[in-house]
């Protein structure tokens, strides 16, 4: 592997540009799939040096925004349980739901715990036998085998304490949902490079196939990027449509399969429901019957109000591509990261902080 300085290269990068800026002549639109791409691009400031001919959208590849009022109200319910402690990611603590959040529960006294793996919720439950853990699992293809690693560890210590909502999706359904909606012309996507690390580029190849759209997994240093762009500018203005790995470091067509099979093994393909979108079918991941003693939505009657969205929070459409954070109202008036509106405004990786972190400059 090579240094990450190398992909950081100032006079490559230049190479790079000024190649772009001469092979593109159509007006383009590309899409990521990727939150951390989104970042990396303000971050490095890749749309100011692209030519104007060429659009770059994000798109719904932030686990914590996509996540559903409606599923984060079935959390904050589970939270109320006595005797139950919530373990879940630092971000997902302060997205609101319809009338609280899990950081306002753990403030009127809701065991709630940040942790930065499944594994720190499995020493929890070993450490705590007389309460319950319910970790949230949240996150694509990337975090999916280890929530399945943890389950079958669990298993094999018998843990009667451990559970997972498992509020985890898979991207391949929801970029097809986005093609069909047909609400942007997309030409290019930069396809997600955690996640394919895991499913490898081979589940991507419907897009050119059935939609003649362009394709090419990206990983994210600023060099990344820029040969992502180029090989998606060579596909479109040659019109020769297909998936291509700029990531060959990390990424095989293949995926990795012992991850893959362990997602098999433990989730099995359901419907899942996508802030801003809504149901998508064969988009999510539930817990299989085999390991269902650790589902929590089985074993916990969770009831729940009808949920409420919050009003004049557009999150939805920014995470459908339609709209940037700088048309929403909210946005750096009184939702901030410091007190966030809406969840792409929580996220580190959401669309809304990265715009306000990075994207002073971007139209």
């Amino acid at each position: 592997m090579k240094l990450v300085d190398e992909f950081r290269d100032v006079e490559l990068a230049n190479r790079l540009v000024a190649h772009i800026h001469q092979a593109s002549h159509r007006n383009i639109k590309l899409m990521e799939f990727c939150g951390s791409h989104t970042v990396s691009i303000l971050k490095n400031g890749i749309r100011q040096l692209l030519p104007s001919n060429i659009e770059m959208l994000s798109g719904p590849g932030c686990p914590v925004c996509v996540t559903s009022t409606a599923d984060l109200d079935k959390i904050i319910a589970l939270s109320k349980f006595p005797g139950i402690i919530i373990a879940s990611f630092g971000d997902m603590i302060r997205v609101p739901g319809s009338r609280s959040t899990l950081q306002k529960e753990k403030a009127q006294g809701a065991d709630v715990r940040v942790v930065y793996s499944v594994l720190d919720a499995l020493q929890i439950s070993r450490g705590n036998p007389g309460k319950k853990i319910i970790f949230v699992g949240i996150g694509f293809e990337t975090t999916a085998p280890t929530v399945a690693t943890a389950l079958v560890q669990a298993e094999k210590e018998n843990l009667q304490n451990f559970f997972v909502i498992s509020l985890h999706k898979v991207c391949p359904p929801i970029m097809k949902t986005i093609l069909e909606l047909g609400e942007i012309r997309i030409n290019g996507i930069i396809c997600p490079g955690h996640v394919s690390a895991i499913t490898g580029s081979y589940p991507y190849q419907f897009i050119p196939s059935d939609y003649g759209i362009a394709c090419v997994i990206s990983g994210f240093e600023p060099i990344d990027i820029l040969q992502t762009v180029d090989m998606l500018v060579s596909q479109i203005e040659n019109e020769k449509y297909s998936v291509e790995i700029a990531y060959r470091r990390v990424v095989k067509p293949e995926g990795n399969i012992q991850a893959l099979r362990l997602m098999e093994t433990v989730f099995e393909l359901s419907d899942a429901d996508w802030r801003g979108i809504g149901i998508v079918s064969g988009s999510g991941l539930k817990i299989q019957k085999r390991y269902q003693h650790f589902d929590a939505e089985s074993n916990f009657d969770i009831k729940i109000i009808p949920n409420s969205e919050i009003r004049g929070c557009i999150c939805g459409n920014i995470l459908r591509g339609i709209s940037t954070p700088r048309d929403c109202k909210l946005f750096r008036t009184i939702c901030t990261p410091e007190q966030p509106i809406g969840p792409c405004m929580v996220s580190s990786e959401g669309s809304c902080a990265a715009y306000f972190q990075y994207g002073v400059n971007v139209e």
